[in-house]
């Protein structure tokens, strides 16, 4: 018997090189695209158009009655497009704001439009729910009708428009033009 030296058993090793380029490869082709996306990115189009109702009471645009209720970034540019009031609308005394700038935001005014009360809560109905108001409450606690409208502010608050009749007749209605912020969850 002839005898052999002892040798060390074969080894294979493994290279990670066609994992780590499969990996380089990868990161290649997202940085490539993340370059693209970047050179080609046109932004989100925001858009103003505000939706035309038919029918019923037109919207007063050359109205101020209102102005007073908007300040400076309150309401927010989202709840602002609410703020309408029909043709034939004028001022039956000053606006109100309760908290004068202090807490939660309120503003009021009462108004006087040459029209009765189921034509111009339908007014706010249609324009309001055209603009993403939801009706939440319709009737006031004394039995006047009154509709309220929420919505979520891109100030992270609801806001609420209250339009209530105080007197009306076939030919005028008084009434009460409300907005505020209501912090507390429906």
């Amino acid at each position: 018997m002839t005898s052999r030296a002892p040798r060390p058993p074969l080894t294979t090793t493994t290279s990670i090189l066609p994992a780590a380029a499969i990996l380089g490869l990868g990161i290649l082709i997202l940085g490539i695209f993340m370059v693209i996306n970047l050179v080609t990115d046109q932004g989100v189009a925001t858009t103003t158009t505000l939706p035309v109702v038919v029918g019923g009471l037109a919207i007063d645009q050359s109205s101020t009655l209102l102005n007073n209720c908007l300040t400076p970034g309150t309401p927010p540019s989202n709840i602002v497009t609410g703020v309408v009031d029909p043709m034939g609308t004028r001022a039956a005394g000053p606006f109100v704001m309760p908290n004068s700038g202090a807490g939660d935001f309120d503003c009021y005014r009462p108004l006087v439009t040459t029209t009765n009360a189921a034509t111009l809560l339908s007014f706010y109905k249609t324009q309001l729910e055209a603009r993403g108001w939801t009706l939440f409450s319709s009737g006031a606690s004394n039995g006047s009708p009154q509709y309220l409208f929420q919505k979520a502010g891109n100030d992270t608050f609801y806001w609420v428009i209250g339009v209530t009749v105080t007197s009306s007749s076939n030919t005028s209605t008084a009434w009460t033009f409300r907005i505020y912020q209501n912090s507390a969850s429906f």
